[in-house]
Formats: C-alpha cells, structure tokens, sequence
C-alpha cells in the first residue's frame, strides 16, 4: 500500500491500519492517514463519510462531493472511506455534524488537537 503509514502508529497506540484504496486516499496517496517523515501531512482521521457531513464541508467552503482529478481527488459519496484533515474534522464535531471514524485507522498525531475520549464516541470499530 506505499510506503507513508505502514511505519506510523494509530490512536490506540497500535500499527496504523489503512483508510481506503478505493477510493485511494491519505496526503501521499498511499491509502493511510499518514503523518508522513517530516509529520507534516494533516490528513490524519479516517472517516466514514455522510451525505449530512458532506453537505456540512461545502457549506464551510471544503467541498468533498465534486471530483478533481487533477489532484486525483475522485469526490466522495456518502459510505466513503477518506482521510480527513484533523481540523477540519473538529469543526465538525464543534457543528454537531462530524462523521464516524475509525480509530485503526485514525493517526495518533490528532492527539494534540482531538482528545481520544471524543473520538471514540464516534467510533466504528471498537469492539
């Protein structure tokens, strides 16, 4: 799945766990919400996307339904799987309107911005 992501850890202290090959996604486009070596990449929660939250990101400016392949960027449908920017995921949730995760796949950089707590209400695969 390339080389950003397998190396980083998740949420749960564990192996960072892949978001999504189809469609591809992750900073570096390797499918994990890699931090990357520099840790500068800030694609860091794995989504379940919503039509509600869909709607919610247009209508803060970040609209994620329109494709653009020049970033290879296909434009997400509701049940997507996607990388989503850390910040942009706490708007959200302060909106009332963020998306399920995944903690496996969630990289533990978001840490400093979200707490764990708050992330695992909104968790799809804790046990």
């Amino acid at each position: 799945m390339g080389r950003f992501g397998a190396a980083e850890l998740n949420v749960l202290g564990e192996p960072l766990q892949p978001c999504s090959s189809d469609p591809l996604t992750g900073f570096f486009r390797t499918g994990y919400c890699a931090a990357g070596p520099d840790g500068a990449a800030v694609h860091l929660v794995c989504i379940q996307a919503t039509e509600e939250f869909l709607e919610f990101s247009a209508s803060v400016g970040n609209d994620l339904s329109t494709p653009h392949p020049e970033f290879s960027f296909p434009g997400l449908s509701g049940g997507d799987h996607w990388c989503l920017v850390a910040g942009r995921w706490a708007q959200a949730h302060a909106a009332g309107k963020a998306p399920k995760v995944f903690l496996r796949s969630t990289n533990q950089a978001v840490l400093g911005l979200i707490p764990l707590e708050v992330l695992k209400r909104y968790a799809l695969d804790l046990n």
